[in-house]
């Protein structure tokens, strides 16, 4: 058996199904996974990891190489300028496209990477926020660099107190968050996300997939993987991103290895020191995701330990 079968969209419903979800901290080997299992049933790879949908670091967020993606069709990579936030319900958005436009329909589809609320969205649904438009975001995040989050997050109290009681006063990016819905739609970004939207898979023919690797074992491949980044050109990324002149805050500009090889290319650090300080900000990610999806993943998720991999062809 290929261990993997036809999926497609449930008429009537728009959800894919047979599908498998692949997670895993970063250079886990979910990858690799993703495109035996794709590539052995005749399928197609999506996305599920929030750095790699964005264009301009191919190399640095580790995206499929053109051989990998020449060998199967894979989708929603590389397909978001790093000047655009993009979201968890934009990234949903363009699942539901691909799903309508056929993209998915009768072959089998893997849906791969780190990103843990990207999986639940997936398999849970997720409430659907207004658009914000470009000014009003502009507005909320200049309010937050003049005025800082404690003082927006007392004009939020104000203005929507019971969604400001759940916010740190310092968490400026989620109050700002609030605010902005406020703004743009008039309603509480509370009733939003009370209007839980449907999971786009079905849930009862899927197959969760977890890889937990060892900690040791992680460590080296990290290492190895940012050497064979820089080999392969992800000083140029970095360079070609700087020259794009974005808002440091964005999301791409916060890909790791970004702000360490800026500061060594501006001479504020010597190149060994910030590819120590890459690999040491990818090891605590890694961490972080592992503990995510440890105490987030619900039991219906295969935990996958080193040398597993080949039982889930049974």
């Amino acid at each position: 058996m290929s261990g993997i079968e036809h999926s497609g969209r449930q008429a009537g419903e728009g959800r894919v199904k047979n599908a498998i979800l692949i997670a895993g901290p970063t250079a886990s080997g979910k990858s690799a996974l993703a495109l035996d299992l794709a590539a052995r049933g005749g399928g197609v790879i999506v996305n599920t990891d929030s750095m790699q949908g964005y264009s301009v670091l191919d190399v640095l967020t580790a995206r499929p190489t053109a051989a990998e993606t020449a060998r199967v069709p894979h989708f929603l990579y590389g397909h978001v300028h790093p000047s655009t936030a993009y979201s968890t319900g934009a990234w949903l958005r363009d699942v539901t496209k691909l799903i309508e436009n056929g993209s998915l329909s009768g072959r089998p589809v893997v849906f791969v990477g780190g990103t843990g609320l990207y999986f639940r969205a997936l398999a849970e649904g997720i409430s659907d926020m207004p658009d914000i438009p470009p000014a009003v975001r502009e507005r909320w995040r200049y309010e937050l660099k003049e005025q800082g989050a404690e003082r927006l997050h007392r004009l939020l109290m104000h203005e929507d107190s019971a969604m400001a009681m759940q916010l740190r006063p310092t968490d400026g990016q989620r109050i700002v968050r609030a605010l902005e819905v406020l703004d743009a739609s008039g309603r509480s970004i509370l009733e939003w996300q009370a209007a839980r939207g449907r999971p786009l898979i079905d849930r009862d023919s899927a197959r969760f997939l977890v890889i937990e690797p060892d900690r040791e074992q992680l460590v080296r491949r990290i290492e190895a993987r940012f050497d064979q980044m820089l080999d392969k050109g992800a000083l140029d990324e970095v360079r070609q991103l700087t020259a794009l002149g974005l808002d440091p805050d964005l999301p791409a500009m916060k890909a790791i290895g970004v702000r360490e090889l800026q500061a060594a290319m501006a001479g504020q650090s010597g190149f060994p020191e910030a590819i120590e300080r890459a690999k040491i900000a990818t090891r605590q990610y890694a961490k972080r995701q592992s503990t995510w999806f440890r105490h987030q993943l619900g039991a219906e998720w295969r935990r996958l330990r080193p040398g597993d991999e080949a039982a889930v062809h049974d």
